[in-house]
């Protein structure tokens, strides 16, 4: 398989759910608004959503693929599916306890990751049944993972990348329909959470049965790839995630800051998720299966090559995009939130948020690239050094910015940013002293040209967006045209002066292990 294509699919697959993902978010700002509301709510679905994240798509993901492509690799068919069995099943039992804990240790989940609601009777009382809602997400995505794991070790990219376009179209659509047969109607929110979870696993079932892997309920935890896989979940629990504990510990602060802070944050952070997504996530998934396969077959030159691809093409996609978000701030909140509710106070606030993510944007994407380099070769302790470093300077950072120099909920956005490029440091020394990565020819040369490039972006974006002021004035259309408008113009300024200085698609062709 060509990885440039498979990186196309599953950026595609990726940008359809991002899309779908501002019209959940579109409908949420007009019909809540930025107040108590959308704050439990947020608060209620960023720890189960954590945990996903954590356990699911970071450490779990992690140690699994590696080792589920070396069952696949070298020990046939028949051992892959008791592994699969006796991983799935285990997995189940374990999320099964932990989603009952959640639910009945809500009020002190809700305590520990949003003090500042206490104050409030009301909202913590609804934050806290908005948890209880939410839990079981956890449960199924983690399965959810499990079969995306499955799936994308036997190439199959195109439906797990799908999978979480399921979950926008359940959120976009109980809150168009379900929420005022609700009371208070933010509980709409919360089972579409549950739904959406249901939705998602569902969908894989069928896929992981046609390639065999349907999993079958078989218990045996001392299962010599089993506790392989726990080994390496353990530390990569940390090592992986650092900048998801890093957000819901922002989510404690930010709850001490005042109504609307973790709003504010929570829409910045959607807009920035959306190049990470698009990119980071993406190259992780399929450069993982592959890095593991060179390492077992000890094709050391082709996983250090492989690397080097990565990384150009991190940034050769992921510097505009931070470029892009922190010029196109007002443009892009107004047109997909400055609607009902939303003020334009809360589109300042945002923008501060949004510009101060930008700014480490390109370190939380080289991040998902890096982290497998160490991973795919079963190599755990150097990346959770580097994570307990970057979780450190994190929260030194955000005391400094939020309230030493009193920058608020955007100091802890630049916090997270800074960290994460922090962090992306580190583990590109980590790779280099290894001896695991060593840069290709050529990159004097690309750094120039990609500067060029992003400068004559950085320019036509600057004079065409105009004055922020008149972003809030526009109606609804103008805004979607002028914007559409604007990332074509600044699209095409960028690839076009790439290609005048030499840059070419087929120089960036690799194929698969």
């Amino acid at each position: 398989m060509n990885l440039l294509k498979a990186l196309v699919t599953v950026s595609g697959m990726t940008l359809l759910s991002r899309i779908l993902g501002f019209v959940r978010d579109f409908v949420i700002a007009r019909t809540f608004g930025a107040g108590m509301m959308t704050d439990a709510f947020f608060v209620a679905f960023k720890l189960p959503n954590l945990l996903r994240r954590l356990f699911a798509e970071g450490a779990f993901a992690q140690a699994f693929v590696p080792i589920l492509g070396e069952y696949r690799n070298q020990r046939g068919e028949a051992e892959t599916k008791r592994l699969v069995n006796h991983v799935a099943t285990l997995l189940f039992l374990i999320l099964l306890v932990v989603t009952a804990l959640g639910v009945i240790a809500a009020p002190i989940l809700v305590y520990i990751s949003a003090p500042g609601f206490a104050a409030d009777g009301d909202k913590f009382e609804l934050t806290v049944t908005l948890t209880r809602i939410t839990f079981p997400y956890i449960l199924f995505m983690s399965l959810v993972a499990l079969a995306g794991g499955i799936l994308n070790t036997w190439s199959r990219f195109a439906l797990p990348a799908f999978t979480p376009v399921l979950l926008n179209l359940a959120f976009i659509g109980m809150a168009l329909f379900a929420a005022p047969y609700f009371e208070p109607p933010v509980l709409a929110l919360g089972w579409a959470v549950f739904l959406g979870g249901v939705l998602q696993l569902a969908l894989q079932l069928p896929s992981l049965s046609r390639i065999g892997m349907l999993p079958r309920f078989s218990l045996n935890w001392k299962d010599e790839g089993v506790r392989r896989i726990l080994l390496l979940m353990a530390p990569a629990l940390l090592g992986v995630s650092v900048s998801q504990v890093s957000l819901l510990i922002n989510t404690i602060f930010a709850s001490l800051l005042g109504p609307g802070s973790v709003s504010w944050l929570y829409y910045a952070d959607r807009l920035m998720e959306f190049p990470s997504g698009m990119l980071g996530v993406a190259l992780g998934t399929i450069l993982l299966p592959s890095l593991s396969k060179y390492h077992a077959s000890n094709q050391h030159d082709e996983y250090s090559k492989l690397l080097d691809w990565g990384l150009r093409l991190t940034l050769l996609l992921a510097a505009p995009a931070a470029v892009g978000l922190a010029l196109l701030a007002v443009p892009l909140i107004a047109t997909l939130f400055f609607h009902g509710a939303f003020t334009p106070n809360d589109v300042l606030q945002t923008r501060a948020a949004l510009v101060a993510y930008s700014l480490g944007l390109l370190g939380l994407i080289l991040v998902k690239v890096l982290a497998p380099g160490f991973y795919a070769r079963q190599n755990i302790r150097t990346p959770v050094r580097i994570a307990v470093i970057s979780l450190l300077a994190t929260q030194a950072m955000n005391v400094v910015f939020a309230w030493g120099l009193d920058l608020r909920h955007a100091g802890l956005a630049l916090a997270i940013g800074l960290a994460a490029c922090l962090n992306a440091l580190l583990l590109y020394r980590g790779l280099r002293r290894h001896d695991i990565y060593t840069p290709q020819a050529g990159w004097p040369a690309f750094y120039l040209k990609l500067l060029a490039a992003l400068c004559v972006m950085a320019s036509v974006l600057w004079f065409a967006a105009g004055a922020e002021a008149g972003w809030l004035q526009y109606g609804t259309v103008e805004r979607v045209l002028r914007l559409t408008a604007l990332v074509l113009f600044g699209a095409a300024a960028y690839f076009a002066t790439l290609w005048s200085l030499g840059f070419r698609l087929r120089d960036f062709r690799r194929r698969a292990a």
